[in-house]
């Protein structure tokens, strides 16, 4: 049975998620870095908020961990980089929080137009200064919204409600995508002028931290207030500090920090900041939302490999699984078996899914393709951590699909580019779920893909079989299936045996010794 771990305040309705789908839950809250080690080892599936810090130290403990479940959106308490290498699946819950978060920003919006917070103190205290706090309208204004993704293209809704006119800078927003939300899609730079208010919603990544530096201040239009419910990276503390007291900024409402909790900063000090203690989030049905999202697709991924908001591989629906079960194994044989045969490096990897297999969702597939294929030729390899290595060894990858026609319903094609060759392997499945290779550099050959396998590339020429059936069988191995392929009568072809054990190096030297031997290779799958 699964085992997951909660570790942070998640609701309790989480629990109630795991028990129904047959995964046994701790609730284990509070726990320092050392207990966390100490603890990890047991666990399928950890749940997690903020609080935990899924650190390297934690990883390496975690012995058995499959999965790592982050209740709402941001992941900076999590190692991804060091979850991939091991092969740890990391989820969040983008959408669970998305609308009050906006609500939020909104919200934050209102009081900086308005001094609401400095307004209520000021009334509380016995004042009635009605002329000190002159606020703005927000009708006719501009919004500039850094980042218009889930959050940021509910905030433009609320925005149009609003009024107010909507720019929008966000590298990955296409052109129909911001008409549909009905924004202005414009440069950083454009939207640093032109802004009456701006709004952060990115993700912190490389590109993004620091983005609002005092370049980017100094383009802003003199009296802008400034929104931030991402994070608190996303801005230069000194900078904005800097402009506020100045006057260039009128104002900033800021819920995020560079450093949280934040029991001091230089801007508590100006009376022109709202703060908020990372309240994005922070309403009962936001918290429900994600206690019960990150509950479901942890125990969906457990169950039944389905991968829903995965940050490190693709996902996988719980319709797709089943389906792609059978295709996952053929896969990887594919990938093992032309993986055993490499022997210089790679230079290109290009996978064709013909028929059937074509309209189903085949980035899972090229994932485990990949896996198979370089966890031959190196340690450490997994189904997620294999695109990445792919990539950081440059190693073209490119997947296509087909309708077109095939002697087979379904086919897999896998072509690897190395320094020296190019080498192809075609597999497909017989019955529905038998993996069946069908191709091998342009031969065609039907054979079972056994755990232990002899293969041999030779001439077609007399004699040739009997003469590694009679090696085979002086070593005393067993021969389960053999099957042969050629290109034409006395051209090139592969024989390929399964046999009941791997074939030891002294009979392989036998083998390759053989006349009209090209290559000989004793292959695990």
């Amino acid at each position: 049975m699964p085992k997951v771990l909660i570790s942070d305040n998640l609701s309790t309705a989480a629990v109630g998620i795991f028990e129904q789908r047959g995964i046994d839950v701790d609730f284990k809250t509070g726990m320092s870095p050392d207990e966390l080690i100490a603890r990890i080892g047991e666990y399928h599936g950890l749940a997690v908020r903020s609080a935990t810090k899924v650190t390297k130290k934690v990883l390496a403990a975690a012995t058995d961990l499959k999965v790592v479940g982050r209740a709402g959106i941001g992941v900076d308490n999590i190692d991804i980089e060091e979850a991939t290498a091991l092969g740890v699946v990391v989820m969040n819950t983008p959408f669970g929080n998305s609308i009050t978060t906006a609500e939020h920003a909104v919200a934050m919006m209102f009081a900086l137009a308005r001094d609401i917070p400095e307004a209520n103190a000021s009334t509380k205290a016995g004042k009635w200064e009605k002329n000190r706090f002159m606020g703005v309208e927000l009708t006719s204004k501009t919004l500039g919204i850094v980042g218009c993704g889930n959050i940021g293209s509910i905030v433009a809704d609320r925005a149009h409600g609003l009024k107010m006119k909507v720019l929008a800078y966000d590298p990955y927003l296409t052109t129909e995508r911001a008409k549909d939300l009905g924004v202005e899609k414009v440069e950083l730079d454009g939207l640093l002028k032109r802004s009456d208010f701006i709004t952060l919603h990115t993700p912190l990544t490389d590109a993004t931290r620091d983005i609002i530096d005092a370049t980017a201040i100094a383009k802003m239009k003199k009296g802008v207030r400034v929104i931030n419910c991402a994070r608190g990276e996303l801005v230069v503390e000194e900078a904005m500090v800097e402009a506020l007291a100045a006057g260039h900024v009128a104002g900033a409402a800021l819920d995020v920090f560079r450093q949280e909790p934040a029991t001091e900063s230089p801007y508590f000090a100006l009376d022109n900041v709202i703060c908020t203690p990372h309240l994005g989030a922070a309403t009962t049905e936001a918290q429900e939302n994600v206690a019960l999202q990150v509950a479901e697709q942890m125990s969906d991924f457990l169950n039944t490999g389905a991968v829903t908001n995965a940050l490190n591989m693709p996902s996988v629906s719980a319709e797709d699984a089943p389906k792609l079960k059978p295709y996952m194994k053929l896969a990887e044989e594919l990938g093992g078996f032309v993986g055993q045969l490499t022997r210089s490096g790679l230079k290109s990897v290009t996978i064709d899914y013909d028929g059937a297999v074509a309209e189903l969702n085949t980035r899972p597939l090229t994932a485990i393709v990949l896996k198979g294929l370089l966890s031959k030729l190196m340690d450490s390899v997994n189904m997620v951590n294999a695109p990445v290595i792919a990539r950081q060894r440059d190693i073209d990858v490119t997947e296509a699909t087909h309708e077109r026609a095939s002697d087979y319903q379904t086919l897999i094609r896998l072509t690897v580019e190395t320094e020296r060759s190019i080498r192809s392997v075609s597999g497909t499945l017989f019955g529905g779920d038998k993996p069946r290779l069908v191709e091998v550099n342009g031969i065609s050959v039907e054979a079972e893909l056994g755990q232990t396998m002899l293969y041999v590339a030779n001439k077609d020429r007399p004699g040739f079989i009997g003469n590694l059936g009679r090696t085979l069988g002086e070593a005393g191995i067993n021969i389960a299936t053999f099957d042969l392929g050629r290109a034409e009568p006395g051209g090139d072809a592969v024989a390929l045996v399964n046999t009941d054990g791997l074939v030891d190096d002294a009979t392989l030297k036998k083998v390759r010794a053989l006349p009209h031997v090209v290559q000989a290779e004793a292959l695990r799958l």
